[in-house]
Order: C-alpha cells, then structure tokens, then sequence
C-alpha cells in the first residue's frame, strides 16, 4: 500500500513514520513518498526517518518529491499535512491580530481565518488533483484549521476526505486515565467542530464516569484540562471543553496573556524549527536525536501562555505525549484498507448527526469506520449556548470558504466580522487590509 504526505518536510512526519514502523501486518503500508516544496527541509526529514528505520527489515521505503502530480499519482491514501505560508506565515497572523487586540492563534478566531483564506484554495487545488489523478484514494486531512479544510475538500471528494486531529483523544484518554479507566476501552462521548467540542459523557464498561469526575474537585483539577478551566466552570458546563474552547471562555486573559509574552507561539516554533533544519545540514549531526530534543521542547511549551491565564505550572509527563494524531491516522488507514472496523474521533461531513447543522457541514464526533469509511454516530443535541457557538463558527467558516471561491474582499471581511472572538467590522476591515498587505498569498482578495 502507498502514501503520500504532503508537507512532507514538516517537523512531525517522524511521528507518521515512527507508527508506520510499528505496523508489521499485511497489507500495511510499503511505500511512502513524501512531497514538500522544499527540499532541504525534505533532505532533513528523511534522514531522521532513516535512522528511525535502523533495523527494521520491512521499513516502507521512502521516497521524496517536489512534484505534486507525482507524489498524488497512485497513491491509495493521501496524508494532508500542509502549512501554506510556512511558520512565517502563523507567525504573522498572530502579531497582525494582536496588534487589533484579537487573538491570533492559527486555528481560532482572526488568526485561524486569516490562515484559512489562505490554505483553502491550496487545498481545494489538492482535492482536484487526487479527483483526477488517484481518484480511488482517501484522503485524510490534518492541514489547519482541520474542520474547515476538510469541507472545503470535500465539496470535490465526498466522504473520500476525513479530517483527524489530536486533541480529542488526548482529552479522552486523559480523562479515562484519572477515572481509573483504560483509555483504549472508553467510549467518549464528544461533539462539536474541530477545535470547538465537548466531552459529555466518558462511559467505562458501559457506564457513563464523567458525573463522578465532575462531583470532585480535587480529581477535576487534577488534569490539564481541569487545571485550565478550573472545576468551577467545568462543573457550571457540565462537559468538559477541548482545550482550544480557554481561548473563548477566557479571551480577553488570553489576548492579554499574548501581548505580554516575549514572542508568540509561531514565532517561537519558527525559530525553534528553523535551528533544527539549519542544524540538519550538517551531515555529523545526529538527525533522530536532534529531532527528538527539539519535539520535546515543543511539547512542554505548547499553550504556555494560557496556563499561565490558569495559574498552572510545568505540563505534567503524561501530557508530554504526542497527541496521538498519527495513531488516529494509522488506525484509519487500517480501518478502511482492512476492514479492521473499529470507532475514531474524526471530522466528516454531518449528515443527519448534528440537526442544527446541514448535511454536508463538516463535525468532529466519534465514528464507526469500516471499508466504506467513517459514518459519524448520532448525537443528543448540544446544550443551547453551545450549538449557538457552533453555529457561529461553522457561519464564519462558511464565509471563508466562499471568500476564497468568489476571491471578495468584502466576503472575507465579513467572515471576520462575524466571529465572536473578533465582533467588529471595523477591526475586520482593518484586518483584512493588513493581512492582504502582508501575506502574498491572500493579493487574491483584492479582485473584487
């Protein structure tokens, strides 16, 4: 079986290749290619993953390209990985948003639309491409922000498009660990967009655990997300939020929290990633060990600035882990090449699951995935201010996707009008005009 990463010379591949390696049974993955637009970047990323295939017999062989057509061509899955604007790019999201006093991060409110109106044209490019060139590959989409690129994808995939991300498992496993649990036999019970859900229910052995988490403090707070929001507020919701939801329910400590900081968090993994790649030119330098430093300091700073809102200190060892984004993936791949049915966390298009939303609007929540794919399992309703915050978003998202299709300044503009984390239509003008300014990759906007 083959893949193709694309962002290929991105920092966490090693992560893909380190689960790829731990799969040894038919019908595994034998081929991967690996597909960036820089080559150096891919010359260094290759060579940690050979030193991560030291004396494995059947490591996939590795190949590595900057053609696009031939790394989709023939491809049985496609891995999405990309980060158009490179870290330069979230970089300046973040400081152009700030300085209008938004927050910038490149998922969430101003930073996550500005990333957005960039990315969806390179994807929607992408989703053609595989239509025409490997028209019987899955697509599976861990590209920023993951929801909303993963709908503007399928408008040209269908369901061959399933976008995967981190956080729900981490918060699921986290949760089951501190119940006593075993997180690879709990059923979590989670809803919402991308970056934008909840925990309602974690059952154990057919019982739903989450009301005994939720009646002790001491044991909510025991957690990271728990130390985030406090057992106050977690108990006023009721669920507990994804990690991404600190930055609405405390925005204004956040924004503050990123103004005061000595550089933002694309600034940091910019120059951070930067010495890592400078340091792979060296032919001495030992790649796997250099990369392995350099992820785990990435890790224990990771939403610095919003413990630091909360009052929590150091990341506890056990949320030092990976996410678990390429388990998520390799569990995927196995799903549908195999048969091996089995449920995941992803993002796929809604059907019927979550009624205020339409058929094709892109949700995060637990599916069954079989060979035909993932078929998102179906949902009570959401709690009325959270379907309001979805509904909100997944509107702005809406816009983004039809900026980028209609290429309207005014479009866009108002995609950042209406988000909540932004609530302004002049700061949004002036958004606009700073970000098409810029970025390179936005001049599209100015047509219209």
């Amino acid at each position: 079986m083959r893949l193709t990463i694309l962002g290929g010379g991105g920092f966490r591949v090693p992560l893909v290749y380190g689960a790829l390696l731990g799969d040894h049974a038919e019908g595994r993955v034998t081929r991967l290619t690996l597909h960036d637009l820089d080559a150096e970047r891919l010359a260094a990323v290759a060579r940690v993953l050979a030193e991560q295939a030291e004396g494995i017999a059947d490591a996939p062989e590795v190949t590595v390209t900057t053609d696009l057509d031939e790394a989709l061509t023939g491809a049985d899955f496609v891995f999405s990985a990309i980060r158009v604007g490179g870290l330069e790019g979230r970089a300046t999201d973040e400081r152009v948003a700030l300085a209008e006093g938004v927050l910038g991060q490149e998922t969430v409110g101003a930073g996550g639309i500005a990333y957005g109106l960039r990315t969806v044209p390179v994807a929607v490019d992408i989703a053609q491409r595989v239509s025409r060139l490997a028209p019987d590959a899955w697509v599976i989409n861990f590209t920023n922000p993951a929801g909303l690129v993963t709908e503007a994808m399928s408008r040209h995939l269908g369901d061959r498009v399933i976008g995967i991300c981190d956080s729900p498992v981490g918060l699921g496993r986290r949760i089951a660990r501190v119940l006593g649990g075993d997180p690879d036999k709990a059923w979590i019970d989670y809803v919402g967009l991308n970056h934008l859900g909840w925990v309602r229910g974690l059952y154990l052995d057919g019982r739903d655990a989450l009301p005994r988490l939720l009646a002790d403090p001491a044991l909510l707070e025991s957690f990271e997300e728990g130390k985030l929001f406090g057992a106050e507020w977690l108990q006023s919701l009721g669920m507990i939020p994804n990690e991404y939801l600190h930055y609405y329910y405390f925005n204004r400590e956040a924004v503050s929290a990123y103004k005061c900081a000595a550089q933002t968090r694309g600034a940091f993994l910019h120059d951070q990633q930067s010495r890592f790649y400078e340091e792979m030119k060296d032919p001495a330098a030992p790649a796997l060990a250099t990369w392995d430093r350099t992820r785990a300091e990435r890790e224990a700073t990771y939403m610095a600035e919003n413990r630091e809102v909360a009052g929590v200190g150091e990341r506890d060892a056990c949320d030092l882990e990976s996410g678990g984004y390429e388990q998520v993936a390799l569990s995927l791949m196995r799903a549908i090449a195999r048969n091996e049915r089995t449920t995941l966390i992803l993002n796929v298009r809604n059907r019927t699951t979550l009624s205020p939303l339409d058929a094709d609007a892109v949700i995060e929540v637990p599916c069954f995935v079989d060979a035909g794919g993932a078929h998102p399992v179906s949902v009570a309703p959401l709690p009325d201010h959270a379907t309001g915050l979805v509904c909100s978003v997944k509107a702005v998202e809406r816009e983004v996707m039809a900026a980028a299709e209609s290429a309207s300044r005014a479009t866009a503009v108002k995609a950042f009008a209406l988000h909540p984390l932004v609530d302004s239509v002049t700061v949004a003008r002036r958004l606009v005009d700073r970000y098409t300014r810029e970025h390179p990759g936005l001049a599209y906007l100015n047509r219209k």
